[in-house]
């Protein structure tokens, strides 16, 4: 009697451990070159949202070619048209506040330092003469020594970042100009390598995983839309300075949650105290940004992406943070489709929970 021998592992688990470890090197490899990829990936994002306007131009008649470069012109001239509007912010704003730090300071000293010793019994005294400041710095002339070593240290590593930003300006718009130009056979191709007993069920997910994107982006850059006119006019109403750079600059970062608000209130804030006309414009920028806020949370972002959707904006900040932490600005970038695939692959793993016999009990 011979003894029994030890099963053979099936074919189909030495695969599934084969296609882990590769997705587990790709993975690694995504880490590894992030900032060379963040280019390619934000291009691809581009490509994206830009290629259904390339595809309405084609049918319309219109050369493929030449609709991919008008394309291209009118988001290149919508660009440069925001960094005009917003460049006289940046630049005023930093004059005014360098010539009026003394008058904010006094102010500071006369009228908010007697309110908080009076109601809080906090005392808050504020110097900057030129006097005051040679004395900091020569009687702490070794911490500064080091804050100064410090700076020069992160002074390459910032040039790094200023290099690679560069480089991923100048790369980005030629590797959007041929991804649009080629997204439809890219496309056919990535799915011809799909094996066959799967590609059913891949084209599928990949549907779902479109739909969400597309309903999320569409549904978000109408916020975005909507919150930079309702700014731009509250402020100029507000009779704040610079109500359009300051909407427009809300409007657009309130992609990200939280911070669009964060940002332009703060903005908002910064200039309504430069003003030095009293309370008034600080009380409005308060109100514009507390209904804004309101308007957002609670009627916009529910109807318009949330509600449509599931991809809650919890969800969003962790995916940005997470996928930041994991793999820099290219994990930025991945982050949304990332999470739109995850939300759909939890829902189709949740429908096979509920059809499953342990849940039924059948």
């Amino acid at each position: 009697m011979t003894a029994d021998r030890p099963p053979v592992p099936p074919r189909f688990s030495v695969q599934s451990a084969l296609w882990v470890g590769l997705g587990l090197a790709i993975l690694w490899l995504l880490a590894l070159l992030g900032p060379v990829l963040a280019p390619f990936l934000l291009a691809g994002i581009l490509a994206y949202i830009l290629n259904p306007l390339v595809a309405r131009l084609c049918a319309k008649g219109m050369p493929q070619l030449a609709a991919v470069l008008l394309v291209m012109v009118a988001g290149l001239t919508l660009l440069v048209l925001l960094v005009l509007t917003l460049v006289p912010l940046i630049r005023e704003e930093t004059s005014q506040l360098i010539e009026r730090l003394p008058e904010l300071l006094g102010l500071i000293n006369d009228q908010l330092a007697p309110w908080l010793k009076e109601k809080f019994g906090i005392r808050l005294k504020v110097y900057l003469t030129p006097t005051a400041l040679r004395q900091l710095v020569s009687s702490n002339w070794d911490s500064v020594q080091g804050i100064l070593t410090n700076l020069l240290g992160s002074a390459a590593s910032g040039g790094q970042i200023l290099l690679q930003i560069v480089s991923t300006l100048l790369l980005m718009p030629i590797a959007l100009f041929y991804l649009l130009r080629d997204w439809n056979g890219l496309l056919e191709r990535l799915e011809h390598l799909i094996p066959r007993r799967w590609h059913e069920q891949s084209v599928a997910l990949a549907r779902d995983v479109d739909s969400v994107l597309a309903e999320f982006l569409r549904g978000q850059l109408l916020v975005m839309a909507l919150l930079a006119i309702y700014y731009s006019a509250a402020l100029a109403i507000a009779g704040s300075d610079f109500a359009l750079p300051l909407g427009l600059i809300t409007g657009l970062l309130v992609f990200i949650p939280y911070l669009g608000f964060t940002t332009g209130f703060l903005l908002a804030l910064l200039v309504a105290v430069l003003q030095v006309e009293g309370w008034e414009p600080i009380i409005a920028v308060l109100v514009v940004f507390g209904i804004g806020q309101l308007l957002e949370s609670f009627v916009l972002t529910p109807n318009l992406v949330g509600d449509r959707i599931g991809l809650h904006p919890l969800a969003v900040i962790f995916a940005l943070l997470a996928f930041g932490q994991l793999f820099g600005f290219f994990g930025v970038l991945a982050a949304l489709p990332a999470s739109a695939a995850l939300l759909v692959g939890l829902r189709r793993l949740r429908e096979t929970y509920l059809e499953s016999r342990f849940y039924t009990g059948t």
